[in-house]
Protein backbone atom coordinates (compact mmCIF):
# COMPACT_ATOMS: atom_id res chain seq x y z
CA UNK A 1 0.00 0.00 0.00
CA UNK A 2 3.15 2.45 0.67
CA UNK A 3 4.57 1.80 -2.41
CA UNK A 4 1.30 2.66 -4.34
CA UNK A 5 0.92 5.74 -2.44
CA UNK A 6 4.50 6.36 -3.53
CA UNK A 7 4.23 5.45 -6.93
CA UNK A 8 0.95 7.66 -6.98
CA UNK A 9 2.74 10.91 -5.11
CA UNK A 10 5.83 10.41 -7.96
CA UNK A 11 3.30 10.36 -10.70
CA UNK A 12 1.29 13.51 -9.91
CA UNK A 13 4.67 14.90 -9.11
CA UNK A 14 5.75 14.24 -12.35
CA UNK A 15 2.21 15.57 -14.13
CA UNK A 16 3.30 18.74 -12.65
CA UNK A 17 6.74 18.92 -13.68
CA UNK A 18 6.65 17.89 -17.50
CA UNK A 19 6.14 20.41 -19.77
CA UNK A 20 7.36 20.93 -23.58
CA UNK A 21 9.78 22.74 -24.26
CA UNK A 22 8.78 25.51 -26.49
CA UNK A 23 10.57 28.78 -27.89
CA UNK A 24 9.13 32.28 -26.82
CA UNK A 25 7.64 32.47 -30.58
CA UNK A 26 5.16 29.98 -29.48
CA UNK A 27 5.16 29.81 -25.81
CA UNK A 28 4.10 33.62 -25.58
CA UNK A 29 0.70 32.22 -26.90
CA UNK A 30 0.32 28.96 -24.86
CA UNK A 31 -2.24 29.07 -21.69
CA UNK A 32 -2.48 25.22 -21.78
CA UNK A 33 0.52 22.61 -21.64
CA UNK A 34 0.53 19.60 -19.00
CA UNK A 35 0.83 16.03 -19.25
CA UNK A 36 -2.51 15.43 -18.30
CA UNK A 37 -5.47 18.06 -18.34
CA UNK A 38 -9.19 17.62 -17.53
CA UNK A 39 -11.66 19.33 -19.59
CA UNK A 40 -14.84 18.72 -16.89
CA UNK A 41 -18.53 19.59 -17.50
CA UNK A 42 -18.93 20.63 -20.91
CA UNK A 43 -21.22 20.38 -23.44
CA UNK A 44 -19.65 18.22 -26.35
CA UNK A 45 -20.03 18.22 -30.05
CA UNK A 46 -17.43 15.20 -30.73
CA UNK A 47 -17.75 16.13 -34.67
CA UNK A 48 -19.36 12.49 -35.49
CA UNK A 49 -23.10 14.09 -36.55
CA UNK A 50 -24.18 12.28 -33.54
CA UNK A 51 -26.58 15.12 -30.99
CA UNK A 52 -24.69 16.75 -28.36
CA UNK A 53 -23.75 15.80 -25.21
CA UNK A 54 -24.30 18.23 -21.67
CA UNK A 55 -21.85 17.61 -18.01
CA UNK A 56 -19.38 15.54 -20.31
CA UNK A 57 -15.28 15.47 -19.72
CA UNK A 58 -12.43 15.05 -21.71
CA UNK A 59 -9.29 13.87 -20.62
CA UNK A 60 -6.50 14.96 -22.78
CA UNK A 61 -2.92 12.32 -22.04
CA UNK A 62 0.18 14.12 -24.35
CA UNK A 63 -1.15 14.98 -27.62
CA UNK A 64 -4.02 12.65 -27.44
CA UNK A 65 -7.71 12.08 -25.98
CA UNK A 66 -7.20 9.53 -23.37
CA UNK A 67 -11.10 9.21 -22.56
CA UNK A 68 -14.76 11.31 -23.00
CA UNK A 69 -17.90 10.32 -21.25
CA UNK A 70 -20.43 11.61 -18.22
CA UNK A 71 -18.74 13.87 -16.12
CA UNK A 72 -19.92 11.58 -13.22
CA UNK A 73 -18.50 8.57 -14.75
CA UNK A 74 -14.43 9.88 -16.10
CA UNK A 75 -12.03 10.18 -13.14
CA UNK A 76 -9.70 12.68 -13.20
CA UNK A 77 -6.23 11.71 -12.36
CA UNK A 78 -4.49 13.37 -8.78
CA UNK A 79 -2.18 16.06 -10.38
CA UNK A 80 -4.19 17.11 -13.90
CA UNK A 81 -4.51 20.31 -15.20
CA UNK A 82 -8.50 20.60 -14.88
CA UNK A 83 -10.32 23.18 -16.83
CA UNK A 84 -13.63 23.70 -15.63
CA UNK A 85 -15.83 23.66 -18.66
CA UNK A 86 -19.32 25.11 -17.18
CA UNK A 87 -21.08 27.11 -19.51
CA UNK A 88 -19.04 26.20 -22.04
CA UNK A 89 -18.83 23.99 -25.43
CA UNK A 90 -16.01 21.81 -27.12
CA UNK A 91 -16.14 21.20 -30.50
CA UNK A 92 -13.03 19.40 -32.65
CA UNK A 93 -10.72 21.83 -34.39
CA UNK A 94 -11.86 22.77 -37.56
CA UNK A 95 -10.23 21.63 -40.66
CA UNK A 96 -10.70 23.98 -43.54
CA UNK A 97 -10.68 22.08 -46.81
CA UNK A 98 -10.45 25.65 -48.74
CA UNK A 99 -8.27 27.40 -46.89
CA UNK A 100 -5.38 29.77 -48.57
CA UNK A 101 -1.86 31.71 -47.15
CA UNK A 102 -2.19 34.63 -49.38
CA UNK A 103 -4.82 38.04 -49.07
CA UNK A 104 -5.62 40.65 -51.43
CA UNK A 105 -3.42 40.24 -54.37
CA UNK A 106 -2.45 36.97 -53.53
CA UNK A 107 0.41 38.16 -51.11
CA UNK A 108 1.53 35.24 -48.67
CA UNK A 109 0.44 36.22 -45.00
CA UNK A 110 2.97 34.03 -43.40
CA UNK A 111 2.67 35.61 -40.36
CA UNK A 112 -0.83 36.61 -39.43
CA UNK A 113 -2.44 33.97 -40.83
CA UNK A 114 -1.43 30.69 -39.15
CA UNK A 115 -2.27 32.96 -35.97
CA UNK A 116 -6.06 33.54 -37.33
CA UNK A 117 -6.27 30.11 -38.07
CA UNK A 118 -5.67 28.84 -34.92
CA UNK A 119 -7.13 31.20 -33.02
CA UNK A 120 -10.36 30.70 -34.40
CA UNK A 121 -10.20 27.03 -34.16
CA UNK A 122 -8.67 25.77 -37.10
CA UNK A 123 -6.66 23.42 -36.59
CA UNK A 124 -5.34 22.02 -40.08
CA UNK A 125 -5.60 23.89 -43.49
CA UNK A 126 -5.15 22.87 -47.48
CA UNK A 127 -3.81 25.43 -48.98
CA UNK A 128 -6.33 24.87 -52.11
CA UNK A 129 -4.59 26.81 -54.31
CA UNK A 130 -0.52 28.15 -53.50
CA UNK A 131 1.06 30.77 -55.28
CA UNK A 132 4.58 30.24 -53.17
CA UNK A 133 4.25 26.60 -52.21
CA UNK A 134 7.79 26.94 -51.42
CA UNK A 135 7.21 29.26 -48.87
CA UNK A 136 3.91 27.18 -47.87
CA UNK A 137 6.40 23.68 -47.28
CA UNK A 138 8.85 25.99 -45.30
CA UNK A 139 6.04 27.63 -43.06
CA UNK A 140 4.36 23.81 -42.96
CA UNK A 141 7.88 22.31 -41.24
CA UNK A 142 8.51 25.37 -38.79
CA UNK A 143 4.54 25.12 -37.36
CA UNK A 144 5.36 21.19 -37.00
CA UNK A 145 8.75 21.54 -35.52
CA UNK A 146 6.81 23.95 -32.69
CA UNK A 147 8.80 26.92 -34.17
CA UNK A 148 5.83 29.18 -34.38
CA UNK A 149 2.43 28.66 -33.97
CA UNK A 150 -0.51 28.15 -36.28
CA UNK A 151 -2.44 24.73 -37.55
CA UNK A 152 -0.99 21.60 -39.30
CA UNK A 153 -0.53 22.61 -43.02
CA UNK A 154 -1.83 20.14 -45.97
CA UNK A 155 0.14 22.11 -49.28
CA UNK A 156 -0.89 22.21 -52.48
CA UNK A 157 0.93 22.67 -55.57
CA UNK A 158 0.85 25.74 -58.17
CA UNK A 159 -2.86 26.55 -59.61
CA UNK A 160 -3.05 24.07 -62.75
CA UNK A 161 -4.47 26.82 -64.72
CA UNK A 162 -5.37 26.59 -69.11
CA UNK A 163 -3.85 28.59 -71.41
CA UNK A 164 -6.27 31.54 -71.04
CA UNK A 165 -6.68 34.37 -68.68
CA UNK A 166 -5.87 34.11 -65.72
CA UNK A 167 -4.67 35.97 -62.29
CA UNK A 168 -1.03 36.41 -63.41
CA UNK A 169 0.44 34.83 -60.71
CA UNK A 170 -0.33 31.43 -62.30
CA UNK A 171 1.63 29.58 -64.80
CA UNK A 172 -0.08 29.01 -67.73
CA UNK A 173 -0.55 25.28 -68.79
CA UNK A 174 0.59 24.67 -72.61
CA UNK A 175 -0.80 21.59 -73.26
CA UNK A 176 -0.87 17.94 -71.44
CA UNK A 177 3.31 16.88 -71.01
CA UNK A 178 3.46 20.27 -69.17
CA UNK A 179 0.61 20.15 -66.84
CA UNK A 180 2.60 16.24 -66.45
CA UNK A 181 5.91 18.22 -65.84
CA UNK A 182 4.35 20.67 -63.30
CA UNK A 183 2.61 17.71 -61.28
CA UNK A 184 5.70 15.45 -61.10
CA UNK A 185 7.98 18.39 -59.71
CA UNK A 186 6.01 19.51 -57.03
CA UNK A 187 4.68 16.13 -56.28
CA UNK A 188 8.41 15.49 -55.77
CA UNK A 189 9.06 18.76 -53.75
CA UNK A 190 6.36 17.30 -51.29
CA UNK A 191 2.89 18.53 -52.15
CA UNK A 192 -0.10 16.20 -51.51
CA UNK A 193 -2.51 17.95 -53.38
CA UNK A 194 -3.13 20.13 -56.89
CA UNK A 195 -6.04 22.48 -57.88
CA UNK A 196 -6.80 22.78 -61.34
CA UNK A 197 -8.38 26.17 -62.22
CA UNK A 198 -10.70 28.20 -64.14
CA UNK A 199 -9.67 28.01 -67.85
CA UNK A 200 -8.08 24.17 -67.54
CA UNK A 201 -8.87 22.18 -70.59
CA UNK A 202 -10.08 18.46 -70.58
CA UNK A 203 -6.76 16.85 -72.13
CA UNK A 204 -4.51 19.08 -69.67
CA UNK A 205 -7.07 18.20 -66.73
CA UNK A 206 -6.69 14.40 -67.56
CA UNK A 207 -2.96 14.60 -67.76
CA UNK A 208 -2.49 16.18 -64.19
CA UNK A 209 -4.63 13.89 -62.89
CA UNK A 210 -2.94 10.83 -64.09
CA UNK A 211 0.33 11.99 -63.26
CA UNK A 212 -0.76 12.83 -59.47
CA UNK A 213 -2.25 9.73 -59.12
CA UNK A 214 0.74 8.19 -60.44
CA UNK A 215 2.75 9.87 -57.42
CA UNK A 216 0.09 8.98 -54.66
CA UNK A 217 -1.39 12.62 -54.63
CA UNK A 218 -4.65 13.92 -55.49
CA UNK A 219 -6.49 16.70 -57.61
CA UNK A 220 -8.94 19.03 -57.01
CA UNK A 221 -10.37 21.64 -59.12
CA UNK A 222 -12.29 25.04 -59.24
CA UNK A 223 -13.66 24.60 -62.75
CA UNK A 224 -15.57 26.44 -65.43
CA UNK A 225 -14.30 25.64 -68.77
CA UNK A 226 -14.72 21.96 -67.73
CA UNK A 227 -18.12 20.45 -66.18
CA UNK A 228 -18.29 18.68 -62.99
CA UNK A 229 -19.66 15.41 -64.63
CA UNK A 230 -16.67 15.44 -67.33
CA UNK A 231 -14.13 16.23 -63.97
CA UNK A 232 -15.61 13.01 -62.42
CA UNK A 233 -15.14 10.83 -65.47
CA UNK A 234 -11.62 11.37 -65.99
CA UNK A 235 -10.88 10.77 -62.01
CA UNK A 236 -10.59 13.87 -59.97
CA UNK A 237 -10.79 13.31 -56.49
CA UNK A 238 -12.61 16.15 -55.12
CA UNK A 239 -14.54 19.19 -56.47
CA UNK A 240 -14.67 22.95 -54.99
CA UNK A 241 -16.97 25.88 -54.44
CA UNK A 242 -20.43 23.62 -55.15
CA UNK A 243 -22.52 24.99 -57.60
CA UNK A 244 -21.22 28.39 -58.85
CA UNK A 245 -18.64 26.60 -60.54
CA UNK A 246 -20.70 23.92 -62.06
CA UNK A 247 -21.17 25.27 -65.88
CA UNK A 248 -22.39 22.06 -67.11
CA UNK A 249 -26.39 23.06 -66.67
CA UNK A 250 -25.72 26.06 -69.25
CA UNK A 251 -27.50 25.94 -72.24
CA UNK A 252 -24.91 25.79 -75.47
CA UNK A 253 -21.99 25.28 -73.45
CA UNK A 254 -18.99 24.62 -75.78
CA UNK A 255 -16.25 22.37 -74.61
CA UNK A 256 -12.98 23.43 -72.85
CA UNK A 257 -14.66 26.56 -72.63
CA UNK A 258 -15.56 29.22 -69.52
CA UNK A 259 -19.23 30.84 -70.39
CA UNK A 260 -18.53 34.20 -70.56
CA UNK A 261 -22.73 35.06 -70.24
CA UNK A 262 -23.90 36.38 -66.89
CA UNK A 263 -24.73 32.70 -64.87
CA UNK A 264 -27.00 34.57 -62.59
CA UNK A 265 -29.92 33.85 -63.80
CA UNK A 266 -29.33 30.19 -64.83
CA UNK A 267 -28.34 29.17 -61.28
CA UNK A 268 -31.36 31.36 -60.14
CA UNK A 269 -34.11 29.19 -62.30
CA UNK A 270 -32.19 26.18 -61.86
CA UNK A 271 -34.53 22.70 -60.49
CA UNK A 272 -32.24 21.33 -57.87
CA UNK A 273 -34.56 18.04 -57.86
CA UNK A 274 -33.92 18.14 -62.23
CA UNK A 275 -32.72 14.89 -63.48
CA UNK A 276 -29.56 16.68 -64.83
CA UNK A 277 -28.64 18.02 -61.17
CA UNK A 278 -29.38 14.33 -59.45
CA UNK A 279 -26.90 12.29 -62.23
CA UNK A 280 -24.30 15.08 -61.28
CA UNK A 281 -25.11 13.99 -57.48
CA UNK A 282 -24.86 10.31 -58.58
CA UNK A 283 -21.82 10.53 -60.40
CA UNK A 284 -20.03 11.85 -57.74
CA UNK A 285 -21.04 9.98 -55.09
CA UNK A 286 -20.52 6.65 -57.23
CA UNK A 287 -16.83 7.81 -58.10
CA UNK A 288 -16.32 8.92 -54.38
CA UNK A 289 -15.82 12.35 -55.18
CA UNK A 290 -16.08 14.80 -52.42
CA UNK A 291 -16.87 18.45 -52.43
CA UNK A 292 -16.02 21.75 -50.40
CA UNK A 293 -18.53 24.10 -49.46
CA UNK A 294 -17.37 27.85 -49.28
CA UNK A 295 -20.24 29.30 -48.28
CA UNK A 296 -18.80 32.69 -46.85
CA UNK A 297 -17.11 33.56 -49.55
CA UNK A 298 -19.91 33.13 -52.30
CA UNK A 299 -21.60 35.92 -49.88
CA UNK A 300 -19.67 38.17 -50.76
CA UNK A 301 -21.95 38.50 -54.01
CA UNK A 302 -24.72 39.48 -51.74
CA UNK A 303 -23.05 42.13 -50.01
CA UNK A 304 -26.39 43.60 -48.51
CA UNK A 305 -26.69 39.96 -46.54
CA UNK A 306 -23.17 40.61 -45.17
CA UNK A 307 -22.91 41.08 -41.55
CA UNK A 308 -20.23 43.75 -40.66
CA UNK A 309 -17.44 41.74 -38.65
CA UNK A 310 -15.22 44.32 -36.08
CA UNK A 311 -12.80 41.50 -36.09
CA UNK A 312 -12.23 41.50 -39.27
CA UNK A 313 -11.64 45.52 -39.80
CA UNK A 314 -9.86 45.15 -36.32
CA UNK A 315 -7.10 42.51 -37.83
CA UNK A 316 -6.86 44.10 -41.64
CA UNK A 317 -3.76 46.45 -42.47
CA UNK A 318 -5.39 50.19 -41.74
CA UNK A 319 -5.22 50.87 -45.81
CA UNK A 320 -7.42 48.04 -46.41
CA UNK A 321 -9.62 48.00 -43.53
CA UNK A 322 -10.98 51.36 -44.87
CA UNK A 323 -11.90 49.54 -48.09
CA UNK A 324 -13.29 47.18 -46.65
CA UNK A 325 -15.22 49.34 -43.88
CA UNK A 326 -16.72 51.15 -47.18
CA UNK A 327 -17.72 47.87 -48.81
CA UNK A 328 -19.74 47.06 -45.60
CA UNK A 329 -21.65 50.53 -45.58
CA UNK A 330 -22.13 50.05 -49.01
CA UNK A 331 -23.07 46.61 -49.41
CA UNK A 332 -26.48 47.72 -47.23
CA UNK A 333 -28.10 49.35 -50.01
CA UNK A 334 -26.75 46.87 -52.96
CA UNK A 335 -29.41 46.13 -55.18
CA UNK A 336 -28.18 42.23 -55.27
CA UNK A 337 -31.59 40.65 -55.11
CA UNK A 338 -30.68 37.66 -58.06
CA UNK A 339 -27.38 37.01 -56.18
CA UNK A 340 -29.38 36.81 -53.15
CA UNK A 341 -31.29 34.18 -54.87
CA UNK A 342 -28.68 32.09 -56.47
CA UNK A 343 -26.73 31.92 -52.87
CA UNK A 344 -29.49 30.40 -51.67
CA UNK A 345 -29.69 28.01 -54.65
CA UNK A 346 -26.10 27.23 -54.02
CA UNK A 347 -26.84 26.14 -50.36
CA UNK A 348 -29.94 24.34 -51.78
CA UNK A 349 -27.68 21.88 -53.90
CA UNK A 350 -24.91 21.56 -51.28
CA UNK A 351 -27.81 19.96 -48.78
CA UNK A 352 -29.32 17.93 -51.59
CA UNK A 353 -25.65 16.50 -52.74
CA UNK A 354 -25.28 15.39 -48.65
CA UNK A 355 -29.11 14.02 -49.22
CA UNK A 356 -27.92 11.91 -52.28
CA UNK A 357 -24.88 10.46 -49.95
CA UNK A 358 -22.23 13.01 -51.16
CA UNK A 359 -19.13 13.86 -48.68
CA UNK A 360 -19.35 17.42 -48.28
CA UNK A 361 -16.72 19.93 -46.56
CA UNK A 362 -15.83 23.24 -45.83
CA UNK A 363 -13.15 25.82 -46.33
CA UNK A 364 -13.11 29.42 -45.96
CA UNK A 365 -11.30 30.71 -49.26
CA UNK A 366 -9.79 33.63 -47.65
CA UNK A 367 -9.05 35.27 -50.12
CA UNK A 368 -10.38 39.08 -50.21
CA UNK A 369 -13.29 41.35 -48.75
CA UNK A 370 -14.09 40.37 -45.47
CA UNK A 371 -13.37 36.38 -46.39
CA UNK A 372 -10.04 36.29 -44.12
CA UNK A 373 -8.59 33.39 -42.43
CA UNK A 374 -10.61 32.03 -39.41
CA UNK A 375 -13.08 34.17 -38.86
CA UNK A 376 -14.56 33.45 -42.47
CA UNK A 377 -14.50 29.33 -41.39
CA UNK A 378 -16.44 30.66 -38.12
CA UNK A 379 -18.69 32.39 -40.83
CA UNK A 380 -19.04 28.82 -42.40
CA UNK A 381 -20.64 27.39 -39.63
CA UNK A 382 -23.55 30.34 -39.11
CA UNK A 383 -23.99 29.59 -42.89
CA UNK A 384 -24.56 26.01 -42.86
CA UNK A 385 -27.00 26.27 -40.03
CA UNK A 386 -28.90 28.79 -42.09
CA UNK A 387 -28.34 26.31 -45.13
CA UNK A 388 -30.76 23.58 -42.96
CA UNK A 389 -27.99 21.64 -41.44
CA UNK A 390 -28.32 20.83 -37.80
CA UNK A 391 -25.49 22.35 -36.32
CA UNK A 392 -24.37 18.79 -34.96
CA UNK A 393 -24.18 18.24 -39.06
CA UNK A 394 -22.40 21.45 -39.72
CA UNK A 395 -19.51 20.49 -37.31
CA UNK A 396 -19.44 17.25 -38.44
CA UNK A 397 -18.84 18.95 -42.39
CA UNK A 398 -16.58 20.91 -41.11
CA UNK A 399 -14.38 18.81 -38.88
CA UNK A 400 -14.78 14.77 -39.31
CA UNK A 401 -15.53 15.08 -43.25
CA UNK A 402 -12.59 16.90 -43.93
CA UNK A 403 -10.65 14.38 -42.19
CA UNK A 404 -12.01 11.65 -44.33
CA UNK A 405 -11.43 13.40 -47.53
CA UNK A 406 -7.84 14.28 -46.66
CA UNK A 407 -7.07 10.91 -45.50
CA UNK A 408 -6.55 11.88 -42.00
CA UNK A 409 -9.68 10.44 -40.23
CA UNK A 410 -8.03 7.52 -37.92
CA UNK A 411 -6.45 10.32 -36.10
CA UNK A 412 -8.09 13.77 -36.84
CA UNK A 413 -11.90 15.30 -36.81
CA UNK A 414 -13.80 14.00 -33.96
CA UNK A 415 -13.40 13.91 -30.14
CA UNK A 416 -12.54 9.64 -28.89
CA UNK A 417 -10.78 8.12 -27.36
CA UNK A 418 -6.79 7.97 -28.81
CA UNK A 419 -7.67 10.27 -31.27
CA UNK A 420 -5.30 13.57 -31.76
CA UNK A 421 -5.90 16.11 -29.03
CA UNK A 422 -7.13 18.88 -31.71
CA UNK A 423 -10.31 20.58 -29.95
CA UNK A 424 -11.59 23.74 -29.25
CA UNK A 425 -12.98 25.18 -26.07
CA UNK A 426 -16.25 27.91 -26.99
CA UNK A 427 -17.45 30.43 -24.27
CA UNK A 428 -21.12 29.57 -24.69
CA UNK A 429 -23.11 27.32 -26.82
CA UNK A 430 -22.86 27.24 -30.77
CA UNK A 431 -25.92 24.53 -31.17
CA UNK A 432 -28.33 27.13 -29.67
CA UNK A 433 -26.97 30.60 -30.88
CA UNK A 434 -24.26 29.36 -33.70
CA UNK A 435 -22.91 33.02 -33.73
CA UNK A 436 -21.23 31.70 -30.25
CA UNK A 437 -18.43 29.83 -32.47
CA UNK A 438 -16.82 33.26 -32.63
CA UNK A 439 -16.14 32.46 -28.84
CA UNK A 440 -12.86 30.60 -29.39
CA UNK A 441 -10.90 30.68 -25.52
CA UNK A 442 -8.52 27.68 -25.89
CA UNK A 443 -7.22 26.24 -29.14
CA UNK A 444 -5.79 22.86 -28.15
CA UNK A 445 -3.54 21.48 -31.44
CA UNK A 446 -1.63 18.00 -30.54
CA UNK A 447 -2.53 18.65 -26.79
CA UNK A 448 -1.21 21.62 -26.27
CA UNK A 449 -3.34 24.81 -25.31
CA UNK A 450 -3.38 28.06 -27.35
CA UNK A 451 -4.84 30.98 -26.32
CA UNK A 452 -7.46 32.35 -28.87
CA UNK A 453 -7.66 36.15 -27.80
CA UNK A 454 -3.47 36.50 -27.35
CA UNK A 455 -3.22 34.80 -31.11
CA UNK A 456 -6.11 37.73 -32.20
CA UNK A 457 -4.68 40.46 -30.88
CA UNK A 458 -1.11 39.58 -32.26
CA UNK A 459 -2.41 39.87 -35.62
CA UNK A 460 -4.48 43.21 -35.59
CA UNK A 461 -3.76 45.25 -38.38
CA UNK A 462 -1.28 42.44 -39.87
CA UNK A 463 -3.64 40.97 -42.67
CA UNK A 464 -2.80 42.49 -45.56
CA UNK A 465 0.74 43.32 -44.71
CA UNK A 466 2.31 39.85 -43.92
Amino acid sequence: MRRTLTLLAMFAGTLSAQTRSLPPAVRNFVSVDAPVVAITHVKLVDGTGTAAKADQTILIRGDKIASVGPAASVTVPSGARVIDGTGKTVIPGFIGLHDHMYYGGMQFMGVSYPRLFLGAGVTTIRTTGSVDSYQELNLKRRIDSLLTPGPNIVVTGPYLQGSGVGPGAMHPLSGPEDARRMVRYWAEEGVTWFKAYTQISRADLAAAIDEAHKHGVKVTAHLCSVGFREAVGLGIDQLEHGLLTNTEYFSGKQPDVCPQADDSTMYASLDINSPDVQRTFKEMVAHHVAMTSTLDVFELSSPSRVPVDQRVLDALYPTMSTQIARFYETGKTAKDSIHRVTFKKSMEFERAFVKAGGLLGAGSDPCCLSAIAGYGDQRNYELLNEAGFTPEQAIQIMTSNGAKILGFDKRLGTIQPNMQADLVIIAGDPVRTPSDIRNTETVFRQGIGFDSAKLRESVKGLIGLR
